[in-house]
């Protein structure tokens, strides 16, 4: 957890936070050097300090954005030995540790920005900057614990970094109890709400983005340390916030599904329209500005700078399954566009990938472009490569942003809370506790989410536990979010969320290449079944074992935390 950097943390974001390279996005004052005693004079100069908190800090967790969120969760395959594929993780994993000091990492930055805004802003600073930055940050705080909490269990409330240093704590803090962390959460987002506009500049957090995360928050916690059913108060709270942001904020789905994810909606009205809370990524010479997942997901030769190695990422035969896909059959369904957005198959085509060439054939027996140009590599066993976070090559980038790419850098925003989001967690919040339900609110925000991407959909009259779940995993697969959903459902249901886990098909096909090819028949083609039986990842991840070694009592019983020794 990285404990044993408070201090360096909390210095590195009193010097770093307002780099102008990361901040691009935002159209601010460049800033590139300053001490905060002469910074926070302006409310230029305010929001160039809370800019940071959009991308840098958050950097290394983006490396266990999709390996925690979908990689545990049965959407994304990286081979059957993988550590988070095969549920054996140990706690000197090298992404866990960086996961895990990132969002220590955001933590530190935020506890400095307040600080240094409630102390150190000059008479000049508006009351109404002060309050908006303010909250934003504390949204970006509660979202860094809501990860914490979900991921690890018990985790230390760091609500001051300068106190713990001064009273030379950074290396014998205790971890809360569960609990404690969520009325924290709930804290940060409350005070967040009081403080921030309803609207904001495009892709900055509002009083929604507020209300939205809160929403999810509640209905998280209504489960934990119950059995069998939720706390009924909790879900009614959930409901009623996440009914804020889809009654009074006056958002609305893109009409298409695949548009969410490209470069050329970042910042854009149809973007505010879908987004409540997104890393805004910025191409520049500072590393840990950019988004790297290209690099990781896309397909071998995808662009021009040799940068990408995710040939041998794909997505799992049991979310091809849950898209009613088969990946050893030539005859696409393609009844849900969610399908195509999410995963490659044999047979599709993208005319948003390589637009100046005539668009991207996923073809295993075509694997050079139209001018010859660009050459990828197939080869990954469940027949299905990642679409989201992909921008394509140079020119679509290009044509998207006005900018070019750079090498393991593209400017393409990360979402971590969508409307669509908020629209499901309403509906299981309505539905609560039930076996279904047919409230009609409900049934317009699940039916306006499924309605969106499947063709010839007839909307539902009743949903069930068993709907939202799905639809969830198809609307939000490979967003970073799937675990969080089995985590949920195990607080107050262990037993169930570890069946779901374990009945997933997480193997992967033999012969694929050579029947796409036509060198085998179809009849040929095997299919190897890999379940999850046993492991140590049901439900928390373990502590990166360097903190444990820093911090002894990172490995004793939780304490409860005293809330009388702050103020929000």
């Amino acid at each position: 957890m990285k404990i044993l950097n408070i201090k360096s943390l909390a210095i590195a974001s009193i010097f770093v936070v307002g780099m102008s390279s990361c901040t691009d996005f935002l159209n601010r004052p460049a800033e590139d050097t300053y001490t905060t005693d002469g910074f926070y004079q302006t409310d230029a100069q305010c929001f160039q300090g809370v800019n940071a908190l959009y991308n840098s800090p958050w950097y290394d967790y983006q490396r266990g954005f999709v390996k925690i969120g979908d990689v545990l969760s049965g959407n994304v395959y990286m081979g059957s030995d993988n550590a988070y594929q095969s549920f054996v993780l140990k706690s000197s994993d090298a992404d866990l540790k960086n996961a895990s000091a990132s969002l220590w990492s955001v933590n530190a930055y935020c506890n400095t920005i307040i600080e240094n805004v409630n102390m150190k802003s000059g008479s000049a600073v508006t009351q109404t900057t002060k309050n908006t930055v303010i909250g934003e940050t504390l949204t970006w705080k509660a979202m860094a614990y809501f990860y914490l909490v979900r991921c690890f269990g018990a985790v230390p409330i760091i609500h001051n970094n300068s106190a713990i240093i001064s009273a030379g704590q950074s290396n014998s803090v205790y971890k809360n109890k569960v609990e404690d962390v969520y009325t924290y959460i709930v804290k940060d987002l409350e005070k967040a709400i009081e403080l921030l506009p309803v609207s904001n500049v495009a892709g900055r957090i509002d009083r929604y983005s507020a209300y939205g995360l809160l929403a999810k928050v509640y209905l998280t916690k209504a489960g934990y340390g119950q059995t069998g059913t939720r706390n009924a108060d909790d879900l009614a709270k959930a409901a009623l916030y996440a009914g804020k942001v889809i009654n009074e904020s006056g958002r609305t789905l893109m009409p298409v599904y695949s548009d969410i994810f490209r470069l050329k909606n970042n910042g854009t009205q149809s973007f505010v329209g879908e987004d409540l809370i997104s890393w805004q990524w910025t191409i520049g010479s500072q590393w840990t500005c950019q988004n790297t997942f290209q690099s990781d997901l896309g397909l071998a030769g995808f662009s021009e700078f040799a940068d990408s190695w995710g040939t041998w990422v794909g997505l799992t035969i049991d979310l091809e399954d849950a898209f009613g896909e088969d990946a050893s059959s030539l005859t696409r369904n393609n009844t849900d566009a969610r399908r195509k957005a999410t995963m490659m198959m044999q047979g599709d085509h993208y005319d948003y990938f390589w637009a100046d060439k005539g668009g991207f054939d996923y073809d295993w027996t075509k694997t050079t472009s139209s001018d010859g140009k660009l050459t990828v590599t197939y080869g990954v066993g469940t027949g299905s490569n990642c679409v989201k976070h992909i921008v394509g090559d140079n020119g679509d980038h290009l044509a998207g942003s006005g900018i070019g790419m750079d090498r393991m850098a593209t400017a393409l925003s990360t979402h971590l809370l969508r409307l669509s989001d908020v629209y499901l967690v309403y509906a299981e919040a309505v539905l609560g506790n039930g076996a279904s339900t047919s409230d009609a609110a409900a049934l317009k925000a699940f039916n306006a989410v499924r309605g969106r991407s499947v063709s010839s959909y007839t909307p539902k009259t009743s949903i069930t536990f068993d709907d939202i779940f799905k639809e969830r995993r198809l609307e939000l697969a490979c967003e970073g979010d799937f675990w969080f959903d089995f985590v949920r459902l195990s607080y107050y249901k262990p037993a169930e969320a570890k069946a779901r886990l374990a009945a997933q098909n997480r193997g992967y096909w033999t012969g694929l290449e050579d029947y796409y090819k036509g060198k085998i028949a179809k009849s040929a083609v095997t299919k190897t079944v890999v379940n999850i039986s046993e492991g140590n990842v049901f439900f928390s991840i373990p502590f990166p074992d360097t903190d444990q070694t820093a911090n002894p009592n990172l490995s004793k019983d939780p304490v409860s935390f005293d809330f009388s020794t702050i103020s929000f």
